[in-house]
């Protein structure tokens, strides 16, 4: 862009002999007035110009991003333009991103350095059930799940001995962003399945409620 507007400034002079220096002065007035009219454009292009130079995201990446209302963006850069950038999220809608948004706030970028990153997919268990066997059986539902690395392998955690569960976590790893939510969907559906044939309970939170009864006597 640097090298267009100079290309541009120098044509103009030397085909028709502009004088810009008597424009100055009206152009800095004027460019005061669009600075506070553009204000968003303005600083939706300097961080074009950020992101262009810096790199903190590049065309191919996949990132997610905060918006507004909360929700979350999530997809593959397609192009970084001078203004906004191209989101193309799993359901291939094109989401156009201003640059602010994403110079001014954190965000994630999953393909930043490298492409591998760790899934984490909790579950919690009976208190009746073998630990050394839900582990077991966590492991025995990575297997074979497209998308997942085979190395580092996939691991269990014991998180915490919680109110009506024992927490468990499956960790595994995978290369392709963009297929998280299939390989976390593949995971949870495997895990289900093999609960059920392992006897293995999920159990739902439990309460226990006493009632007090008062016996009235007559006079």
């Amino acid at each position: 862009y640097v090298v267009v507007a100079v290309g541009l400034i120098v044509a103009l002079r030397l085909a028709v002999e502009a004088d810009f220096t008597s424009l100055a002065v009206a152009f800095t007035a004027l460019s005061i007035g669009i600075g506070f009219g553009l204000q968003f454009i303005a600083g939706d292009i300097a961080s074009g110009f950020i992101i262009l130079f810096e790199r903190p995201v590049r065309v191919g990446d996949y990132i997610t991003i905060p918006g507004p209302d909360g929700k979350l963006t999530e997809g593959l850069v397609r192009s970084i333009n001078l203004r906004t950038t191209v989101v193309m999220t799993n359901d291939n809608v094109a989401s156009v991103v201003p640059n602010s948004k994403i110079v001014n706030q954190n965000f994630l970028n999953w393909s930043y350095r490298e492409r591998r990153t760790r899934l984490s997919v909790p579950v919690g268990v009976s208190y009746d059930a073998d630990p050394a066997h839900v582990s077991e059986t966590l492991l025995r539902a990575a297997e074979g799940v497209q998308f997942l690395l085979e190395e580092p392998r996939p691991s269990v955690q014991f998180l915490e001995f919680a109110d009506s569960s024992l927490n468990f976590r499956l960790l595994a790893w995978s290369d392709k962003p963009r297929r998280h939510l299939v390989v976390k969907s593949a995971l949870r559906y495997n895990i289900h399945r093999l609960f059920k044939e392992e006897g293995i309970e999920m159990p739902f939170p439990q309460r226990d409620l006493h009632i007090r009864t008062s016996v009235t006597r007559e006079p």
